[in-house]
């Protein structure tokens, strides 16, 4: 059984997440009062912690600001630290917090990490974009290098590995989903 939540902090949290998001906008309480029908002073009064928040304010302030109730009332998201690969000269720092599904990672790779790696094959399906430098990305029988600014996308049952074959480091994004699970990109064809 999970713990239960901590309602009072997670409800302290709320009037300054309020505060962030409408401040994020450049909108005034005068400005979101009129788009939601909730006083100025309860606004200033919800995000000062004077008022407790209840779903019958929250409701139209998710929806002006566009964000999900689990947004405002979940706890913070723990420090994230960067680690280390299980290879010398690699830096991962995952972006996704949750198990399982999509998970996105940054990666850094120093000069020359990767060259003497063999390709590898596993279960899943993978994205990566590569953020500076130049990535080189064995992919079956084809030897491809991946200048700032390109995408690759591949079947990881097909035997691939990445490295940096150049004299700075490579910073690059990934997108692993596991068991053939893809990623549906949406892209407007070209001259449209």
């Amino acid at each position: 059984m999970s713990p239960a939540p901590d309602v009072p902090a997670a409800l302290a949290r709320v009037g300054p997440r309020l505060r962030d998001l409408r401040a994020g906008r450049g909108w005034t309480l005068a400005e979101v009062s009129a788009a939601t029908g909730i006083s100025a002073s309860t606004l200033s009064r919800l995000e000062s912690g004077e008022r407790r928040a209840t779903l019958e304010l929250l409701l139209p302030l998710v929806a002006r600001y566009e964000v999900s109730l689990d947004e405002l009332v979940a706890p913070p998201a723990p420090a994230r630290r960067r680690r280390s690969s299980n290879r010398p000269g690699v830096t991962s720092l995952p972006l996704t917090r949750a198990p399982g599904g999509l998970r996105a990672f940054k990666t850094v790779l120093d000069p020359g990490v990767g060259e003497d790696v063999e390709p590898q094959v596993h279960e899943g399906y993978e994205w990566l974009y590569v953020l500076s430098g130049t990535v080189r990305l064995r992919l079956g029988d084809r030897d491809l290098r991946l200048p700032q600014g390109e995408a690759a996308e591949f079947d990881t049952r097909l035997p691939h590995a990445v490295s940096n074959p150049g004299t700075v480091p490579v910073e690059l994004l990934s997108l692993f989903g596991p068991q053939g699970e893809r990623m549906h990109v949406r892209a407007r064809p070209r001259g449209r």
